[in-house]
């Protein structure tokens, strides 16, 4: 015979919650490993500089040799062949003769520091004295699956747990009415929910996604007609839940449940007004490129990202289009034109922002890419550019991070790096620290084994440092 306690609070939780506050990201929540709030706040290793992370993605590949690493030299040798003894070009189809590509924007010196940055992104270029842009940045596979998972989790063939998972991990929240990892994203990248995925860490560590439009968090408003009702509700359903953990001791998961509905309710509540923007003023708006009540494009998300770190968000992704409709030029690079448009006021302005409301000194702002794109292409007349992990370039900006400088370096056809090349464990190692986290000490427990975020590699980019 059925247990009538267990019949009753199945039954309550189909009714009183299941349909009303649990989105993606909180049902995460129910998988936690520990019995303890998972989400409380933790000390860092040592004081960080950044407060909280806004992590700009370029899905499929931008070009760094139209973008941020000017190559005179590739314009002056434009149709020159090269050859390569390498696997990735070497009796590949279609790469028997290579030839060298020129940019399709100009360069010139930007702000005081002086830093080369092209037309392609105008607006971002007047910030250049902000940023600490690197150059010598290269991963580990060609693949945009492979690349996007190393990119997001340090692995580059199986799934693991996301950095913005593993910041949650190492930090806590200091607000739990709003989950400590959130990302906005209009399409599917590519990896899928891997990108914000916790893996093995506990679920409460997921990102939980946003997306653009009439409904950004599904399911957000209330069921019941008042909060007093509600309130009734969650208190039964703690009763039920914690009769039910008074007759199983080794449940260990049902402690963090109880306090996943806890923050769902308060989602209820704090989410609709992080995402409500009619009381930004006009100035603001216009600053990310914003008309009065649009509630989607890459302005909203950048918006949308300040208000959320703000309110004690730790870690916010933001995605540019998806697995479709990308960076991925292969065809003709002049569609990095039409992208660059939808980014470059929006991340512009979210630097002028943060530096408004104060913020700048407390936030980390990372912009990349998977990879690069090729300097060349199989015929002299191409219009488009191929896959390229050997060298890209990404950039920093922020709490504890140096201003207007420029770190590593490439060739003179930007084909790899030739000085202080920083891999995707460095980079990760980097960001890390600056939010007070040694990459070799935060690690977690798994299969037998103590696994992080860098494996076994990273090395800090001191040079980057404040």
């Amino acid at each position: 015979m059925r247990n009538p306690l267990n019949l009753s609070r199945r039954g309550f939780v189909q009714s009183a919650v299941a349909g009303s506050m649990l989105m993606p990201g909180i049902l995460s929540e129910l998988l936690a490993a520990d019995s303890a709030d998972p989400l409380a706040p933790r000390a860092s290793h040592f004081p960080g500089k950044a407060k909280a992370v806004i992590f700009l993605f370029m899905s499929g590949g931008v070009s760094h040799v139209d973008s941020f690493d000017p190559k005179p030299k590739l314009t002056t040798d434009h149709g020159k062949q090269v050859t390569f003894d390498h696997p990735e070009t070497k009796n590949r189809p279609g790469y028997e003769k290579l030839f060298l590509k020129k940019p399709n924007w100009k360069f010139a010196p930007r702000g005081k520091s002086g830093t080369e940055i092209s037309d392609l992104f105008p607006k971002l270029a007047e910030q250049a004295d902000e940023i600490a842009l690197i150059r010598s940045m290269h991963t580990s596979h060609s693949n945009h699956y492979n690349a996007t998972l190393g990119m997001h989790t340090g692995s580059f063939t199986v799934a693991r747990p996301s950095i913005g998972s593993w910041m949650s991990y190492g930090l806590g929240t200091e607000n739990r009415n709003l989950p400590s990892f959130l990302v906005l994203s209009p399409q599917m990248p590519y990896a899928g929910t891997q990108v914000w995925a916790s893996d093995f860490l506990p679920g409460a560590h997921q990102g939980t996604r946003v997306v653009p439009g009439a409904e950004p968090v599904a399911n957000l408003k209330r069921r019941v007609p008042t909060e007093k009702r509600q309130e009734l509700e969650l208190n039964a359903l703690k009763a039920f839940n914690e009769g039910h953990l008074a007759t199983r001791t080794d449940e260990s998961q049902l402690a963090a449940r109880i306090k996943s509905f806890e923050t769902a309710a308060g989602m209820q509540s704090e989410m609709p007004a992080a995402l409500d923007l009619s009381k930004e003023s006009d100035d603001t708006l216009g600053l990310y490129g914003l008309k009065r009540g649009q509630a989607d494009g890459f302005g909203w998300q950048c918006l949308v990202a300040r208000r959320l770190v703000e309110r004690g968000v730790r870690f916010v992704e933001l995605i540019h289009t998806g697995s479709s409709n990308n960076w991925d030029s292969h065809g003709n690079m002049a569609d990095h034109g039409r992208l660059a448009k939808e980014v470059d006021q929006p991340i512009a302005g979210l630097l002028q922002d943060l530096k408004r409301q104060k913020l700048f000194d407390d936030v980390l702002v990372v912009w990349t890419t998977e990879f690069g794109r090729t300097p060349f292409n199989n015929t002299a007349d191409n219009p488009g550019r191929e896959h390229h992990n050997w060298a890209f370039s990404s950039w920093l900006a922020g709490a504890g991070v140096k201003r207007g400088i420029v770190h590593g370096s490439t060739d003179e056809h930007g084909m790899k790096p030739v000085e202080k090349p920083v891999h995707v464990h460095d980079f990760h190692a980097t960001i890390l620290h600056l939010m007070g986290l040694n990459h070799e000490k935060l690690t977690y427990r798994h299969a037998g084994r103590d696994y992080r975020l860098t494996d076994v590699e990273g090395v800090l980019v001191k040079e980057v440092l404040s």
